[in-house]
C-alpha cells in the first residue's frame, strides 16, 4: 500500500478537535519531521483555542450572573473611543448581544488587528440583537470637557437602540439614566457585551478618521486617528488648526491663543 504523502496526512491532522485526538493518532510513529511539525502545530492550535475560549468564559461572568437572575435579560454592553485624541469626535457604542453568543477572542478593540475587530464588527452587525452608535461633537467636547461628552456619546447610543435593555455594563463610566447599570473597570477587558461595543466604535470612528484625513491631508488622519503623533503635531505647525480639532486640548489651546494674540 502507497505510503501517504505528509500533505495527505497534514490536511487530517488539520481536522482533529481534542488533545485526543492528537495523542491517539495513528501518525504519532510516523518519525517523518512534516508529519510531527503537523502534530505539533495542531496541539498549539487547540491549545490556543483552550485559552480564548477560558478567556471567553472569564468575559462571560458579568453577563452570565446578571442573566440568572433573569434568563431573558437584555443586557447592553457600552464602551467608547476618542478620548484621548486632539483631533475628531468621541464615538460611543452600545450594543446588546444575542443569547448564545460565541465571539471567541473578542477582547479590548485595541488588542486586536485590524483585521480581527473587521471580522468581529460584520459578525456583530449581523448577529446581535441590537447596535447604537452616539457622537459627540468636537465642539461638545471642547463645551463640556471630554468627560461629559464621552457621557452624552454613550447616552446617544442608547438611544440607537431599537429596544431598552435591562441592565447596562459600562466601560468605567456611570450615566444619568433609569436603567440599572455596572460599571467596570477596564470593561473591554472583562466583559464580552463591552468589548463587542469597543469593536464597533473603535471601527466607526477609525473610518470617520479615514474620511477626515482626505477633507484634511497633511495631518495623517488615517494612520494616527487624531491622536499627537510627530506628524499630526507637523501638520498642525506646516497647515494650522482644522474644524475638527479640538480647541481645549493641548497643545491645540496653546496655538489657538497664540493665534488670537498675534492677529
Amino acid at each position: 500500500m502507497k505510503q501517504k504523502t505528509i500533505k495527505e496526512i497534514s490536511i487530517e491532522i488539520n481536522e482533529y478537535k481534542s488533545f485526543e485526538d492528537v495523542e491517539t493518532s495513528i501518525y504519532k510513529d510516523d518519525l517523518r519531521k512534516g508529519v510531527q511539525a503537523a502534530l505539533n502545530k495542531k496541539q498549539k492550535q487547540i491549545e490556543q483555542l483552550q485559552k480564548l475560549e477560558t478567556q471567553y468564559l472569564r468575559m462571560s461572568e458579568y453577563e452570565n450572573k446578571l442573566l440568572e437572575n433573569s434568563s431573558d435579560a437584555l443586557i447592553c454592553g457600552i464602551d467608547e473611543v476618542g478620548r484621548g485624541p486632539l483631533a475628531g469626535p468621541v464615538v460611543a457604542s452600545a450594543v446588546i448581544l444575542e443569547p448564545g453568543h460565541n465571539y471567541i477572542g473578542i477582547t479590548d478593540s485595541k488588542a486586536l488587528s485590524q483585521m480581527k475587530r473587521e471580522l468581529f464588527e460584520q459578525q456583530i452587525h449581523a448577529q446581535a440583537l441590537s447596535v447604537g452608535i452616539g457622537i459627540a461633537t468636537v465642539e461638545e467636547i471642547d463645551e463640556l470637557n471630554i468627560y461629559q461628552a464621552t457621557k452624552v456619546a454613550m447616552l446617544r447610543a442608547i438611544e440607537q437602540l431599537n429596544v431598552k435593555p435591562d441592565h447596562l455594563l459600562i466601560d468605567a463610566m456611570q450615566l444619568d439614566i433609569d436603567i440599572p447599570q455596572t460599571s467596570i473597570v477596564k470593561g473591554d477587558a472583562n466583559s464580552v457585551s463591552i468589548a463587542a461595543a469597543s469593536v464597533i466604535a473603535k471601527e466607526y470612528r477609525d473610518r470617520l478618521m479615514n474620511e477626515y484625513n482626505s477633507q484634511y491631508p497633511g495631518y495623517e488622519f488615517d494612520k494616527n486617528k487624531g491622536y499627537g503623533t510627530k506628524a499630526h503635531l507637523e501638520g498642525v505647525e506646516n497647515y494650522g488648526i482644522t474644524p475638527i480639532h479640538r480647541l481645549s486640548f493641548e497643545p491645540i489651546k496653546t496655538k489657538v491663543k497664540y493665534y488670537s494674540n498675534n492677529s
